[in-house]
């Protein structure tokens, strides 16, 4: 799973310059050429939807995913650890789990129905609701991974980097 993860953080990074790309591009055309379209705009906010959901499992495998730092950062030893488990197995794998269950239904809906943007020169609406079930699935698949590797590190099998620094704000 730490490979497929690896690769949808590529695709995710490149996905953040093709989306920087795009707003140059959309705002050239508008303002240099007084030209515009919607799908332009709609675009960008695809490849946000994508970026997001494609990198969250990447964040997850390389430990630098949002935490409440309250308890975590003066753990030392195994606790960091243990807190882990305990938020990967009643958080993150429950709801992960339960959003791409909720959030199929709606991507299979826009594929049938072939649902487009209101907006004037919009663009269809499935491939950025399929951006929502395969991030979710990939971040619970990321999820099991990193318990496992968890487990594994208790139980002396799997060397782990359990150091943990906290971020600057």
């Amino acid at each position: 799973m730490d490979k497929v993860s690896e690769r949808f953080g590529q695709l995710a990074s490149w996905a953040v310059f093709l989306a920087a790309m795009i707003c140059a591009g959309n705002a050239f055309v508008r303002y240099g050429l007084d030209w515009s379209s919607n799908g332009l705009l709609e675009i960008q906010w695809y490849m946000f939807a994508w970026i997001v959901m494609a990198g969250a499992p990447y964040v997850l495998k390389v430990n630098e995913h949002v935490r409440v730092d309250l308890f975590y950062g003066k753990l030392n030893g195994d606790g960091p650890v243990y807190v882990d488990i305990f938020g990967i197995l009643v958080f993150l794998m429950p709801i992960m789990g339960f959003m791409a269950y909720l959030s199929f239904p709606y991507f299979l809906n826009t594929l049938v129905s072939g649902e487009m943007s209101s907006n004037s020169g919009g663009l269809i609406r499935w491939p950025a609701t399929l951006a929502l079930p395969v991030g979710f699935a990939l971040v619970w698949l990321q999820g099991l991974a990193e318990l496992i590797k968890r487990v594994a590190y208790l139980r002396g099998e799997f060397a782990m980097d359990t150091h943990y620094e906290k971020p600057l704000q």
